[in-house]
């Protein structure tokens, strides 16, 4: 069941336990190996989600991002020069004017995805709200603020963190983040949709097939998929 938005004003001191700070550093862990993989073929990713600004719980996912479009024969045979195992490769274009993505998941919470086009300036803020962190600042264990699925600002304490309702305060959280104003209003119409409608779909969610490439699966997609088409082309 996904999380509700907070829709009011609030402000929560919340101290973590050792248990948390012990899923947080397994989860980095895993997380700095995933990225270390990808940085021996020059893949330039950051980290993004919870696990980059600290409130994690045991159903976090490691989610890491490819910041730009290459080609993903250098991410698949990374991974498996890594003896990494893929139990899934995906397409997924959330909606018809956003930029289409490949996702590879190693299991059922490790997720690395890459554009497959030219990312737009609100589709790669979109990162920076959730927060994101890179290589480094994970190796150091550096924490950053973002906003969770509840719309909580999130910033990082020595003991915890503080949150804070993001409602009402668009244009200081995006000063705080260092984003548009327009990509925090974009991510809380839609976070508020979904609470209000639940959960909703997306445009394009396609499994490759085991003899596909990323590109050759985009191309057959696009032919058959004119939203798709638009999107590619106004890259």
């Amino acid at each position: 069941m996904s999380k509700k938005t907070v829709r009011y004003a609030e402000r929560l001191v919340v101290r973590y336990d050792q248990h948390r700070w012990e899923t947080l550093a397994r989860l980095r862990s895993k997380a700095v190996m995933l990225m270390e993989v990808l940085e021996r073929v020059k893949l330039d990713t950051i980290l993004h989600g919870s696990i980059a600004r600290g409130d994690v719980s045991s159903k976090s996912d490691i989610d890491i991002f490819i910041k730009d479009p290459f080609s993903s024969f250098r991410v698949e045979t990374a991974l498996e020069g890594a003896n990494i195992t893929v139990i899934r490769r995906l397409i997924v274009q959330a909606t018809p004017s956003y930029a289409a993505k490949g996702y590879i998941e190693i299991d059922e919470n490790q997720i690395v995805s890459f554009p497959l086009v030219r990312l737009r300036r609100v589709e790669r803020e979109f990162y920076s709200f959730s927060g994101e962190i890179t290589l480094g600042m994970a190796r150091e264990k550096e924490r950053t603020a973002g906003v969770d699925k509840k719309l909580m600002f999130i910033e990082p304490t020595q003991s915890g963190h503080i949150e804070t309702s993001v409602v009402g305060r668009e244009d200081e959280v995006a000063r705080l983040l260092g984003i548009s104003a327009n990509t925090v209003r974009d991510r809380v119409r839609a976070l508020l949709r979904r609470d209000s409608v639940g959960r909703t779909g997306v445009l394009v969610k396609e499994e490759l097939t085991s003899d596909e490439t990323f590109e050759m699966a985009l191309k057959r997609l696009a032919e058959s998929k004119p939203e798709m088409k638009r999107r590619l082309r106004t890259t």
